[in-house]
């Protein structure tokens, strides 16, 4: 009756598997990073939309939304029947895939002693 050698199987399971485990983490490293950069451009719009509600002017609100993002974004503000709509648009970037555009949109009601900016 012949014994057959079992050594070094792991070393080979584990170099065949190894690619699948590296393959999977890049993956959810890229999806954290651009759930990240989403998050902090919907932080942008919110902090630039409650800046607008206190009645700030547009360049004001475009530097609350910059310094909350902690990156250059374009910012559009529209304002109609006491509410304020601030639209922040960048690129989020991603492992392996570069900057991918994304943006964010929030809205507030406006202060009624402030009125908005208007």
């Amino acid at each position: 009756m012949s014994k057959q050698r079992d050594e070094g199987s792991v070393t080979v399971e584990l170099a065949l598997a190894l690619p699948a485990v590296i393959s999977l983490l890049a993956v959810l490293m890229g999806a954290g990073s651009a759930a990240v950069g989403q998050l902090r451009l919907a932080d942008a719009a919110r902090a630039a939309a409650r800046t607008a509600a206190l009645g700030a002017g547009d360049s004001e609100i475009a530097g609350v939304a910059v310094q909350a993002a902690g990156r250059p974004v374009d910012v559009g503000v529209s304002r109609d029947g006491g509410l304020v709509k601030v639209h922040c648009s960048g690129s989020v970037w991603i492992p392996l895939l570069g900057n991918r555009p994304a943006s964010a949109d929030a809205v507030a009601a406006c202060e009624p002693s402030r009125g908005c900016g208007l």
